[in-house]
């Protein structure tokens, strides 16, 4: 029996360990699958021993804040390894807390694979060398990334994105528009605040204020905003009650909302990369402490820090940082990219996006390289 531990934070990771667990019980129902994760890695057959509804944290100096909660998550970690002995760590993306687990899984003899490795070509190159010490294999994502990590010596493959898998509407296009409440002849804007708790704090009510300021020059729009999974439904309905705004909350079938929306507000993360694979355009905001956007701006390497920019290697989607990020500024962006010449042009800037990110079957090569990994270490090939 192969025992596999995976430590994914955050919602976008919980997707990916979700998707990871399923394909590996269909490859091979007999494995243990435990860790960090939530519902998406629960409903998939893993063991989640550590929700990330309690772990989810953005920012440097809110990183700070929570030392206390991380080094306690630490030690449970340490405590589980010891006692359960998986074959394989699979982390997921969390670089911060993830690259520590790893050194202390391999100080164990347990074999560590990244996926959604740590993001060595934005923050800088060099960092690529210190992942490469502590972990076995790295499930490549991004062509630019395999070269980066393949020049400091890493045994990686180039497995695709996984989002190319699971970013697929499953209902009828009418059922998909009566779920959005998109009606005949109305603009639909997905108003798409984060999953985590200081996202909706500091996002939300900046995006509702925009949200006013564009319905007021187009009252033809409606609004939509999906709700992630580690974020309340009270907690939504309390900022749009505050807004006097009508707006659709949607539960699941997030896909099947952004298929059938023409445009979205929303927060930088991968729910922007997840838009642009339903062809979905966004202008991407971002706000974080004063404190934290200072230190970003020094060790940041590369210019835009939305997903389909960076995958694009251009501006395609408009990004509102910090002080940028502004109701006024928001309003008029988005009036901007629904003039047609502008919506056009960025439907083809994604289909782009789209076809850089490799061909489906990701995630089934992650889970067969983790089965793989497993059994070697077992029958003594691995050291």
């Amino acid at each position: 029996m192969t025992k596999i531990l995976i430590s994914a934070g955050e919602a976008s990771g919980d997707l990916h360990a979700g998707a990871v667990t399923r394909a590996i019980r269909q490859l091979d129902p007999s494995a243990e699958v435990f860790g960090m994760g939530g519902d998406c890695m629960r409903d998939a057959g893993g063991e989640v021993l550590f929700d990330i509804k309690d772990h989810s944290v953005m920012g440097f100096v809110e990183v700070l804040k929570k030392l206390p909660d991380i080094w306690k998550l630490r030690s449970s970690f340490i405590s589980l390894m010891d006692s359960r002995k998986p074959d394989v760590l699979l982390t997921i993306d969390y670089p911060g807390f993830n690259m520590r687990l790893a050194k202390l899984a391999k100080e164990r003899g347990i074999k560590v694979v990244s996926f959604i490795a740590p993001s060595a070509w934005a923050w800088r190159p060099s960092r690529a060398a210190g992942v490469v010490k502590v972990v076995d294999k790295i499930a490549s994502i991004f062509p630019f990334e395999y070269d980066l990590y393949k020049s400091y010596g890493a045994d990686i493959e180039f497995v695709g994105h996984p989002l190319v898998d699971t970013v697929k509407p499953s209902l009828p296009r009418e059922e998909s528009e009566r779920l959005a409440g998109k009606r005949p002849g109305h603009p639909l804007v997905l108003l798409m605040p984060g999953s985590r708790e200081m996202e909706i704090k500091r996002l939300l009510p900046v995006m509702l204020e925009g949200a006013k300021l564009l319905k007021k020059k187009r009252p033809d729009i409606d609004f939509s905003m999906p709700r992630a999974a580690t974020i309340a439904r009270e907690r939504l309905e309390s900022f749009i009650k505050g807004s006097g705004l009508d707006i659709t909350v949607t539960e699941g079938h997030n896909y099947d909302v952004m298929s059938v929306a023409d445009f979205a507000i929303a927060t930088s993360g991968t729910v922007t990369l997840e838009a642009a694979l339903c062809g979905l355009g966004c202008e991407i905001l971002y706000k974080s402490s004063p404190l934290s956007f200072w230190i970003a701006k020094q060790v940041v390497e590369i210019p835009n820090i939305g997903l389909p920019n960076i995958v694009a290697g251009r501006l395609i989607e408009p990004e509102l940082l910090q002080d940028d990020c502004t109701p006024e500024k928001i309003a008029v962006t988005a009036l901007q990219l629904l003039e047609p010449a502008r919506y056009g042009q960025l439907q083809k800037d994604l289909q782009e996006v789209k076809e850089k990110l490799g061909e489906p079957g990701a995630v089934k090569r992650v889970a067969e390289l983790v089965l793989r990994m497993g059994r070697q270490k077992q029958e003594g090939l691995l050291p």
